[in-house]
């Protein structure tokens, strides 16, 4: 187990530079940040690749790390770290999955969504609908973001999230038999008058303009949400939620 005292340590630096996307992409890896998201990581154990802990607190007893590096810093490394107005002293700088091929039924595609929290609930909403994979498209925020992954609550760990091309995406999906809906206000259906089978991909969009209309000219079906009241419209993650499971029933 090492110990790191100095703020200026090369290492402390790296750890750093995964705050930013630029290094992620670059190097592979990201950094996750509490007590939650760090258990969830190492469920999937060789995905993290190494552990930093503040000396203040140290490795909990229950947590089973295997071989897995563990590097102990002060209370002012730590802090460096976080983003976080509380910060709990624990990290995993884990490595990106290799996705490969995919063979899924259920899919939920993400059109230019920036809001990281909204990005966040989305595919931890995704994850607890039992969809197989979430597709993040262009002009969305980072999937690594750090509000992202807290936002996400471990789902990062539980299933794939892929950035990609959705108009290739909704193209290929079609090309399997797998019926695409998009999102619209006009010139779509009631969502509840829609019946799916075993497969379907939903495509969201984002919080101000909705998903892409030549996205939208490509989909077998739009769906809407009819509003009761006096709202204009609903939330992007919280219509995916309703959306999701109405369509996983």
């Amino acid at each position: 187990m090492k110990h790191i005292e100095s703020v200026n340590n090369p290492k402390v630096k790296q750890w750093k530079k995964l705050l930013t996307k630029k290094e992620r992409d670059k190097s592979g890896t990201f950094i996750v940040e509490g007590f939650h998201l760090v258990e969830e990581a190492l469920k999937q154990g060789e995905q993290v690749l190494e552990l930093i802990i503040s000396d203040k607190i140290g490795l909990p007893p229950r947590w089973d790390t295997g071989s897995t590096p563990v590097t102990l810093v002060t209370d002012e490394i730590s802090n460096s770290l976080s983003e976080t107005e509380a910060p709990q002293g624990i990290y995993a700088v884990c490595r990106l999955q290799d996705q490969g091929a995919l063979d899924a039924k259920t899919y939920l595609l993400i059109d230019a969504v920036q809001d990281p929290g909204n990005l966040g609930t989305m595919i931890r909403t995704a994850d607890a609908a039992g969809i197989d994979a979430v597709i993040v498209g262009r002009g969305c925020v980072d999937i690594f973001n750090s509000k992202v992954l807290r936002s996400a609550q471990g789902s990062h760990f539980h299933l794939p999230i892929i950035r990609g091309d959705l108009h290739e995406w909704t193209n290929k999906l079609k090309e399997k038999n797998i019926p695409v809906y998009g999102t619209a206000l006009e010139g779509a259906s009631a969502y509840t008058d829609t019946s799916t089978g075993e497969s379907f991909a939903l495509i969201v969009g984002n919080e101000g303009s909705g998903v892409n209309k030549e996205l939208l000219q490509k989909t077998t079906a739009n769906l809407y949400i009819p509003i009761f009241g006096k709202s204009e419209s609903l939330n992007v993650a919280v219509a995916t939620g309703i959306l999701l499971y109405y369509l996983k029933k």
